[in-house]
């Protein structure tokens, strides 16, 4: 029998999974997703490759495992810092310095992988899916504020949104980044008959 490194049996399993889940977003990120095999899997997360088989069927399964839990902890985090954030502007606020936060600490790394990756169809389908579940409270606070086709504009946003991830990833501070990103983006939900006679485009609306 394996030794236990556990209080339970439960535990240990839980512990030997999440061991294999990391070690196989680690080979995704630094791979693509074909690298991802339960020998390549097993061997980065110290573990025998039959091993593997005892948590996964298959290389598709904990894909899909990824998959799932690739959002899980963003979802968390922007779920806590909207949850007493009511204004919709205050909201556009949160959720862009949340998903700076988090993508310094290169949590969205997996998902950005996932999506690039050649997957399964029903794989990448959940991820666009769960992709688009994310940036739900952000489209809706984008509608809530009156901008212009709304859906496009969250689309426009959420592209600013992923450009300022990228330089985050690459090193910037994300606060930083996070004052410049939500500095356009409030300029561009910004109707232009409020704009002051001074600010840098208010003539061309004139």
């Amino acid at each position: 029998m394996p030794k236990i490194n556990a209080a339970t049996v439960a535990e240990h399993r839980a512990q030997q999974r999440a061991a294999l889940i990391q070690a196989a977003v680690d080979v995704l990120v630094e791979q693509g997703a074909a690298a991802v095999t339960p020998a390549a899997v097993g061997a980065r997360a110290g573990l025998a490759r039959s091993s593997f088989y005892q948590y996964f069927p298959s290389s598709a399964a904990l894909l899909a495992a990824i998959v799932e839990e690739s959002f899980t902890a963003a979802d968390a985090a922007t779920t806590e810092a909207l949850a007493d954030v009511h204004d919709p502007a205050a909201r556009i606020d949160a959720f862009v310095r949340t998903e700076l936060h988090l993508a310094a600490r290169g949590m969205h790394r997996p998902a950005t992988a996932l999506l690039q990756a050649d997957l399964p169809r029903e794989c990448l389908d959940r991820v666009h899916e769960l992709h688009r579940h994310h940036y739900a409270p952000l489209q809706d606070a984008i509608a809530l504020v009156g901008a212009d086709a709304p859906e496009l504009t969250g689309r426009l946003v959420g592209g600013i949104v992923q450009a300022a991830m990228t330089a985050v990833e690459h090193g910037a501070d994300p606060d930083r980044v996070a004052d410049r990103a939500l500095a356009l983006v409030s300029h561009g939900l910004t109707p232009p008959s409020t704009q002051r006679p001074d600010e840098p485009g208010a003539a061309a609306h004139e």
